[in-house]
């Protein structure tokens, strides 16, 4: 993270703050919904039929004292006024109006009418002034909801914009290798400065094309495509002034294939899709992609919240009290890399795919194993790995994508099925910790030593289970909503406001050794995590972004449309479809990934007689084997991120075997690519 970011600068009141307000709002305009059905059934509960009372009763438009035998006089003596077209032969004519029917008819209107103005008389008595209080609050909730729902667009857009612009003046956006010497940083900025110049003309090209094909733009459409031209003419400049902001401290010269290396991966797709779509005369290419974003506006501005949160983790002491859980046991190194990987998975599956973890909790979970004893080579392959196990545990959010876009499966089967490649994984990931990946010796403290310091261990979380629970119970209680798949994004960030409240009550008064404050405090936990998100979420999203656009490449190129609508041999079928999805997985984000795949490969892995369930077990493994494998390994990259570029190099520096040297990447290389050899050929041998 850049040091700027961690004092007042004015990047914190251009950048994070309103990145904070952004993020802040998506949590409220989210929640004012729970807040929304549970008045509606508080009004119901105190005005009974509360749902017609909402709006002012309105008086019916008959009159309920209209003479009957006046008005069936009436409507006789205009049927016999009326003039006979002897041209058209009137099948009715032979039946005069019958003064009988009418005046039932009229009788049963009439006391219809009665009843409506009894009814309009009740409800204007129901309405008191209590009720107009209740009333007005309540639909002035409904309108911030209507206001939340129609803004969502907007604020992604915003965020990214914001976010995006951050993360490249700040040089934090994702690449293979950070930019170190000059050449790095020149190369790197002008590369970027010809991608954003390509997302800025194609944004712009993208509203002319929006209007040339006829018609009225939506207002809300016109405002996202200015905010998407402003966007990226923006970041544009950003980068163009960075080419010429090369640090002082960087060393002079380089090396052109190091500092290719040191392009962001977001340009080089940008700068791939970019000049596919030219030179195929569709310029707005581009933006057209980067808008279906707009289609799952809320799932990306849930990611900004995950991470949101997972910053705010970063800040409190809770990960560090439940690795004191597991100290007194004195475990080896791998076994408790094991453990940790183990208990991240719960989170993971709360956050819905591995990269958003990654981002969120890795450097919480690299820090507390290497202070535990852990090798650098063994944190960073515990830490890269750290979500990429509970992606297919209840309720992840990527696989309920998957059932929502393909009916032949369930979220049952595939939560099903996913517990026991989680099973799996787990033993894999023990097995080569334990056996492959041993340095130590497996020695455990005596269970009577340990088991005391373990007890006592529990006692600081205490406070923090009871600052969870009585949130959820709130929750639960108050709003009448669970933590599951849907809500867990926008209660993760009070739940960590929470906790951060509770150290700062806790431990505002505790001094070190020095007589320091040992705390920091509230304003900074939360100061320091919203800078630390914004870049993170720039570079994360924006990310995301361009790898649709690479999606749509694939797309338009027709290169899924080259396979062949079934194949005769299953074994064949699974080989090809294991080594594309990795591919994918190497390429682009989980969400957009199961997007293409659902509309491409999954209906002909279907007609070859893979089962569906089978087909997206293969599809979730091979995703993470995709994210953990050079030359791209995005869980890699994100590890770096959080990590710092400082540890990489100190890991590079030990010695070993070459497994040893290389660890941190051969070791989830052979876990992942075990599991999904077992996975995709073990089902087919037993016949399922």
């Amino acid at each position: 993270m850049a040091k700027g970011l961690n004092a007042r600068t004015p990047i914190e009141w251009l950048s994070s703050l309103p990145a904070c307000i952004l993020l802040l709002s998506v949590v409220i305009f989210s929640t004012s919904s729970d807040i929304h059905n549970k008045m509606l059934q508080i009004g119901q509960a105190s005005w009974p039929g509360y749902y017609e009372l909402r709006t002012d009763p309105t008086a019916p438009e008959c009159d309920p004292d209209f003479n009957i035998d006046k008005e069936v006089d009436r409507r006789i003596a205009e049927e016999a006024a009326k003039p006979v077209d002897e041209d058209v032969l009137d099948l009715l004519a032979d039946d005069p109006l019958d003064p009988e029917m009418l005046r039932a008819a009229l009788r049963n209107s009439k006391e219809e009418c009665v009843e409506q103005f009894a009814r309009f008389e009740e409800l204007k008595e129901r309405v008191t002034p209590a009720l107009k209080a209740y009333r007005s609050v309540e639909l002035f909730v409904a309108d911030l909801i209507a206001f939340g729902l129609t803004s969502q667009r907007f604020t992604l857009a915003l965020l990214v914009a914001l976010c995006a612009t951050t993360a490249t003046f700040t040089r934090h956006h994702i690449a293979m290798r950070a930019m170190e010497t000059q050449l790095d940083h020149t190369l790197s900025h002008f590369l970027q400065f010809i991608a954003n110049c390509m997302l800025f003309v194609s944004a712009w090209s993208f509203r002319d094309l929006s209007h040339a094909e006829g018609g009225i733009v939506p207002l809300d459409k016109e405002i996202l495509h200015d905010t998407w031209i402003a966007g990226f003419g923006l970041i544009t400049l950003v980068s163009g002034i960075q080419m010429f902001r090369v640090p002082a401290d960087a060393p002079a010269g380089g090396n052109i294939g190091k500092a290719l290396l040191a392009v962001p991966l977001y340009t080089t797709m940008c700068l791939i899709s970019g000049t596919y779509f030219m030179m195929g005369g569709h310029v707005a290419g581009i933006g057209i992609y980067l808008d279906k974003m707009m289609d799952l506006s809320d799932m990306f501005l849930n990611v900004g919240l995950f991470v949101w949160a997972g910053m705010m983790l970063k800040h409190t002491r809770l990960a560090k009290l439940v690795f004191d859980l597991f100290r007194p046991w004195k475990m080896p190194p791998e076994l408790l890399a094991f453990v940790a990987v183990l208990v991240a998975a719960i989170p993971t599956a709360y956050t819905g795919a591995s990269g958003i973890f990654v981002i969120a909790a890795g450097a919480v979970i690299y820090s507390e194993l290497r202070s535990a004893g852990a090798r650098r080579h063994l944190a960073l392959a515990a830490s890269a790995m750290s979500g990429s196990m509970g992606v297919v545990l209840r309720p992840c959010l990527l696989v309920v994508v998957i059932a929502y876009l393909n009916r032949e499966v369930t979220t049952d089967d595939l939560f099903g099925w996913g517990l026991y490649v989680f099973i799996l994984t787990a033993f894999l990931f023990f097995a080569v910790a334990m056996t492959v990946n041993r340095q130590s010796k497996i020695q455990l403290a005596p269970f009577a030593d340990a088991l005391p310091g373990t007890l006592q261990a529990i006692k600081p979380l205490i406070p923090y289970v009871a600052v969870i629970a009585v949130i959820l119970l709130a929750y639960y209680y108050g709003l009448g909503v669970t933590m599951d798949e849907f809500s867990a994004a926008r209660i993760l960030p009070v739940i960590m406001i929470g906790i951060l409240v509770y150290e700062h009550f806790r431990h505002r008064n505790e001094r070190d050794e020095q007589g320091e404050k040992s705390h920091q405090g509230l304003e900074r936990s939360v100061r320091f995590s919203i800078n630390e998100t914004t870049a993170e979420i720039g570079a994360l999203l924006f990310l995301f972004g361009l790898s649709v656009s690479i999606g749509g490449v694939i797309e338009r190129a027709g290169l899924m449309e080259s396979f062949p609508d079934s194949f005769s041999s299953q074994w064949t079928a699974m080989l090809l479809f294991v080594c594309i999805l990795v591919v994918l997985g190497m390429i682009m984000d989980a969400f957009g990934a199961v997007i293409l795949v659902s509309a491409t490969i999954a209906a002909v892995a279907y007609e070859s007689g893979i089962h569906p369930i089978h087909f997206w077990m293969v599809t979730l493994v091979a995703f993470e084997l995709g994210y953990l494998s050079p030359p791209v390994a995005l869980n890699h990259l994100l590890t770096r991120q959080v990590v710092g570029e400082r540890e990489y190099e100190l890991a590079a520096q030990e010695e070993g075997t070459f497994y040893q040297r290389h660890e941190r990447v051969l070791m989830p290389l052979l876990v992942m690519s075990i599991a999904l050899v077992l996975v995709a050929f073990v089902p087919l041998m037993v016949g399922y």
